[in-house]
C-alpha cells in the first residue's frame, strides 16, 4: 500500500472487531508516516446478512445479522430500513470503515438474476423509497466526521440481465430491454441521488439495443456516466467502477478470469484508463495499477487536471468524513459495538417480521410439544419447541427448509452465484411429495431471488418463504411467537416457461404467476 501510493482499499474477509480496530489503526499509521500523510478510506461489501459470496457480500465478523435487502423489501418499510443502516453505520465506523459499496437500487426484474437478494425487489416504488431511506441512515443528515458514505450501485441498473446470467462472467456480458424500460431502471436511483448518496457505482453490463448508448459495459460510456449521471441527475459525487475492468485476475494455483471490460475487451489496460477516465469515472475498482495512470499523464495522454478533478472528488470525500482529522478508532469501543445485544436484537426481530407466508391451510400456528420431524434445520433448536423424531411416519407434523433451486457452477469464481434454473430438481421434488403424503408437511424456502415451487404450494400444509432467517426465527414464526409480516417483494413464476418468455427488463408480469408481487396468504397470530 504504502509504496504503490494506495489509499483506498476494500475488505473482503470476515475479521472480528478486535483484530480489524487494530489493522485499521496500523494502516493509517502507515500512511500518516508517508511523505503527504494522506490517510486510508476503507470500504466493504455488505457484513450484515446471510449471503457470503466473497464477491458480493462478506461473512458477518461478528456484525448483528439481518435478512437480506430483499427481506427488507418484504416489510417495505423506511423506517427499518433506516434504522438498518444506522446500524451498519454504528458497525462499520467502530472499526474503521467509511465507505459501504452498498445499497443496491438495482430492480429485480429478471427471475434468474443471482444478485436479487442483494435488490430491495421488483416493485419501483418501494425499491426507489428505500434505497434512499438506506442512504439516509447511513450518511445522516449530512455527510460528515459521523458518516459512513454510501456507494449506490449499480449504475444504471443492473437487473434485466440477459437469460438471467449475471455481467461478472462472459456469459452474462449483455443487459436487455425488450419491453422498452431502460428508463425505468435508472429512474429508481433517483431518490437515493436526491439523498445525498456520496458515491455511485456502474455495473459491467453492456446495454444493447439502447438508442444513444454505445454498447459497451456502462462505466465505459461517457453518455452513461457524464451524461446520464452528471449532466442529467447533477451527480458530482465519486464515481467508481465495479471490480476488475482492466486486468484480469490470477489465482495462485494459475487459474482465473478475464477482465470484465465488456465491449473493451479489444483495448490493452492503458486504453481502458483512457476510455473510463473519458467516460467520467474516477476510481477503479479492484485495480493495483496506479503506474498506469502515472505512465499515460507522462506520455501527455491524460492531462494532470483531468486526474486532479477525480482526486479531488477522492480526497474531498475523505476531508468530509473526517478522516485527516483523525483516522483512527478506539478498539475497545469497536469490540463493545459491533454485535451489540440491541443491534442483533433488532436484526433478529426483521428477520422474523421479513418472513413471507405463501400459504396456509389452517396448521399454523404449530402447537408446542407436539411430535415433529425435521429436515435442514438444527435438531437441537428444534427441540426447545417440540418433541423430535426419526421418521416421518412418527410425527404430528413435519418441518423442512429448503433454498431457492439453482444450477451449479464447475468452476470459480462463477460457483459462488446462483444461478440457472429456478424449479426443484427432480429428485428433491419427488422427496418433497413423498414427505407431504406422509406427514402433513410445512415447508420454508429462502428466497434469495425468484423460486418456481408448484409443488409446495400445492402439497404442503403451508409454506413460507424466508430472506436470511436463523433456524431459531423461522421456529418463531411457525410456533406462533412472532409474527410474519412480510409482502413478495418478487414475483414468483408458475413454470420455467413462463420465466424465459418474461421480458428482461420487466419487474413482475409472469404469465399466470404462482405468487404475484406482494403477496401473502394468513399470518400466524403471535403466542405471548
Amino acid at each position: 500500500m504504502r509504496h504503490r501510493h494506495l489509499r483506498c482499499l476494500s475488505l473482503m474477509a470476515p475479521v472480528s472487531a478486535g483484530p480489524l480496530a487494530r489493522w485499521h489503526n496500523e494502516v493509517q499509521r502507515m500512511a500518516a508516516e508517508s511523505p503527504l500523510g494522506i490517510p486510508v478510506l476503507v470500504s466493504s461489501d455488505p457484513r450484515h446478512s446471510a449471503n457470503a459470496n466473497p464477491l458480493t457480500s462478506v461473512a458477518s465478523g461478528g456484525c448483528s445479522r439481518w435478512p437480506e435487502p430483499l427481506g427488507l423489501g418484504a416489510l417495505a418499510d423506511g423506517d427499518t430500513v433506516r434504522a438498518f443502516a444506522e446500524v451498519v453505520r454504528a458497525e462499520y465506523a467502530a472499526v474503521g470503515i467509511r465507505l459501504a459499496l452498498h445499497p443496491m437500487a438495482d430492480l429485480a426484474s429478471e427471475p434468474r438474476w443471482c444478485r436479487t437478494s442483494g435488490t430491495f425487489g421488483a416493485d419501483p416504488a418501494v425499491v426507489a423509497r428505500l434505497a434512499a431511506a438506506y442512504v439516509e441512515g447511513l450518511q445522516g443528515t449530512e455527510l460528515g466526521p459521523g458518516s459512513v458514505a454510501a456507494m449506490v450501485k449499480h449504475w444504471p441498473g443492473a437487473g434485466p440481465q440477459a437469460g438471467g446470467e449475471d455481467a461478472h462472467f462472459p456469459s452474462g456480458k449483455d443487459q436487455v430491454y425488450p419491453d422498452g424500460r431502460y428508463a425505468l431502471h435508472r429512474e429508481v436511483f433517483r431518490p437515493a441521488l436526491r439523498a445525498g448518496a456520496a458515491a455511485v457505482m456502474p455495473y459491467y453490463g453492456r446495454p444493447v439495443g439502447v438508442p444513444g448508448l454505445a454498447g459497451v459495459g456502462f462505466a465505459f460510456d461517457r453518455e452513461v456516466i457524464s451524461g446520464q449521471l452528471r449532466r442529467d441527475e447533477g451527480f458530482d459525487g465519486l464515481v467508481c467502477t465495479d471490480f476488475g475492468l482492466l486486468t484480469d485476475a490470477v489465482l495462485p494455483d494459475g487459474s482465473g478470469w478475464p477482465a470484465r471490460a465488456w465491449g473493451a475487451e479489444h483495448l490493452d489496460t492503458a486504453g481502458r484508463v483512457l476510455r473510463l477516465l473519458d467516460a467520467g469515472v474516477d476510481q477503479f475498482g479492484g485495480e493495483w495499477c496506479p503506474e498506469v495512470v502515472v505512465g499515460l499523464v507522462e506520455a501527455e495522454r491524460v492531462t494532470e487536471g483531468r486526474v486532479d478533478r477525480s482526486a479531488g472528488r477522492v480526497l474531498a470525500l475523505m476531508f468530509r468524513l473526517g478522516l485527516f482529522e483523525n483516522p483512527y478508532v478506539d478498539e475497545a469501543r469497536a469490540v463493545a459495538t459491533v454485535g451489540r445485544a440491541d443491534f442483533t436484537a433488532a436484526g433478529a426481530d426483521a428477520q422474523r417480521r421479513s418472513m413471507v407466508v405463501l400459504t396456509d391451510t389452517g396448521v399454523l400456528p404449530l402447537q408446542p410439544g407436539i411430535r415433529l420431524y425435521t429436515e435442514g434445520i438444527d435438531r437441537t433448536v428444534a427441540a426447545r419447541y417440540a418433541s423430535i423424531v426419526d421418521k416421518p411416519e412418527e410425527a404430528d407434523i413435519a418441518l423442512v427448509r429448503i433454498e431457492t433451486p439453482h444450477e451449479p457452477r464447475a468452476t470459480l469464481p462463477e460457483a459462488f452465484f446462483h444461478q440457472g434454473r429456478l424449479d426443484l430438481p427432480a429428485g428433491q421434488r419427488e422427496h418433497l411429495l413423498r414427505l407431504t403424503q406422509t406427514v402433513p408437511t410445512v415447508v420454508d424456502v429462502f428466497l434469495d431471488r425468484a423460486a418456481v415451487l408448484p409443488e409446495p404450494a400445492e402439497h404442503a400444509a403451508a409454506l413460507l418463504a424466508d430472506f436470511g432467517a436463523a433456524d431459531d426465527a423461522v421456529l418463531d414464526v411457525v410456533f406462533g411467537h412472532a409474527t410474519a409480516e412480510g409482502r413478495l417483494p418478487i414475483e414468483l413464476p408458475s413454470s420455467m416457461a413462463a420465466v424465459q418468455a418474461h421480458p428482461e427488463d420487466r419487474p413482475g408480469g409472469t404469465a399466470d404467476p404462482l405468487f404475484p408481487l406482494g403477496h401473502t396468504a394468513r399470518t400466524p397470530e403471535r403466542r405471548s
